[in-house]
């Protein structure tokens, strides 16, 4: 994170004259004031930045970040909140070695329509567009799977990646286990463990995504095919023996399966959903993963959209037969009306915290013990800025009260109230 740093202080001193100003005047005190802003510099780095001149930034144009090159050649004011730089919080995925802010780019909306769990048509620039805003955000991190849009996610989180240096690239998770039939692609996806068809599945997202190694691995559900744990959790520890893979896990998995899975090799992260609606992972699955040194990224934090502040009846009722949420009982009926009576509730904590329910709604999934980071999907620049905000948004006791009381009120959903 430090080398990022030192990057948007360059990049500050290229497009910012009042910080240049500020740091011709006091080198140290405009480097102290940045570190407080969230720069991490070491106290090496604070020395050896100190004895610069302004006039030798120039000659380090070439190791600045793309962005703020081009922030520089937009003439873009940089100070402030440092919008599209500032470092989000990080934390230690397991034992993984890999460090993720606590938000990340969720892709299963982006592969679009035309299969059995599609969230509809969608844009496929949009949809690199919003994976491009996430990552400027400072997101480190996308979340897709073989099976959504039937291998276009991960298409497309490749060509939103393809002409971005490597070193600025975010780690890219991706998942097994469900196959689809090609020649029919409105059929339900088979969930399958054998492990030759892992095997087939790695190799086809190793190119659909265009990297020689995918970073996080993970099985996507049990297998109804007969598999049994020990043969599919196998072939993952054999993908990460072999460095196709430099971590696997387990998604939507039970306390009892993770506990068999570690018998036979470590499990370094769960993939559970998790939200204030659908909490039952909270009871056994978090606190197992938090005892285990297993990493946990939680999916559907705004319950697919329930959450966000700005889904509506009408909007429940406008959700097309190519949206799997029209047949959910959480978007109809009686479910529907408990769960946006929880998301009005967490408006008032919003406006305490003048940020957006959909923060708040992520936020509170972050605030469990166990957790590591949030997978929030977006299928837009502008839907990506509605829950930045919850990387770094720390929920209070009185919010989280709050919050189950609400839950009580409305009666949405099932589990465990609070952390």
């Amino acid at each position: 994170m430090t080398q990022r740093s030192v990057e948007i202080f360059f990049g500050k001193l290229l497009t910012d004259e009042e910080v240049r100003e500020s740091f011709e005047r006091d080198p140290q005190a405009t480097l102290l004031q940045l570190r407080n802003q969230g720069l991490e510099f070491t106290s090496l780095e604070l020395q050896a930045l100190a004895t610069m001149r302004p006039a030798e930034v120039s000659d380090l144009a070439e190791v600045i970040d793309p962005r703020l090159q081009k922030a520089s050649l937009r003439g873009k004011p940089m100070t402030g909140a440092l919008h599209d730089t500032t470092p989000l919080p990080t934390m230690p995925l397991g034992m993984t070695g890999m460090r993720i802010t606590r938000v990340g780019f969720g892709a299963w909306a982006i592969g679009g329509g035309g299969w059995q769990f599609a969230w509809g048509s969608q844009d496929d620039a949009a949809s690199i567009a919003a994976i491009r805003h996430a990552i400027e955000r400072g997101v480190n991190w996308i979340d897709t799977a073989a099976v959504y849009g039937l291998g276009h996610s991960e298409e497309i989180v490749a060509g939103a990646l393809r002409d971005m240096p490597l070193n600025d690239r975010p780690y890219i998770f991706t998942k097994a286990g469900l196959v689809w039939d090609a020649h029919d692609r409105a059929a339900a996806p088979r969930r399958i463990g054998d492990p030759a068809s892992i095997h087939r599945e790695v190799e086809a997202s190793l190119a659909r995504l265009g990297v020689e190694r995918i970073d996080l691995y993970q099985m996507h559900w049990p297998p109804e095919d007969g598999t049994p744990l020990a043969d599919y959790w196998g072939a993952l520890l054999q993908l990460k023996a072999e460095g196709k893979v430099r971590a696997v896990g387990l998604s939507n998995h039970a306390v009892a399966q993770l506990e068999a899975a570690e018998r036979l090799g470590h499990v370094d992260t769960l993939q559970p959903p998790f939200s204030a609606i659908r909490r039952e992972v909270g009871a056994a699955e978090l606190p197992w993963c938090a005892a285990h040194g297993t990493g946990v990224i939680v999916y559907s934090p705004m319950q697919s959209g329930l959450l966000t502040g700005t889904f509506s009846l009408e909007r429940a009722a406008q959700l097309g037969a190519d949206d799997w949420r029209s047949r959910s009982p959480d978007f109809t009926g009686v479910g529907l009306r408990r769960n946006l009576g929880l998301a009005d509730a967490l408006g008032p904590i919003a406006e305490r915290h003048g940020t957006s329910v959909a923060a708040v709604a992520v936020a509170w999934t972050l605030a469990w013990p166990g957790v590591t980071g949030a997978i929030v999907g977006a299928r837009s620049p502008a839907q990506v800025d509605g829950w930045i905000g919850a990387a770094s948004l720390e929920l209070t006791d009185q919010d989280l009260d709050d919050i189950a009381a609400a839950i009580r009120r409305t009666g949405a959903g099932t589990g465990p109230l609070r952390p």
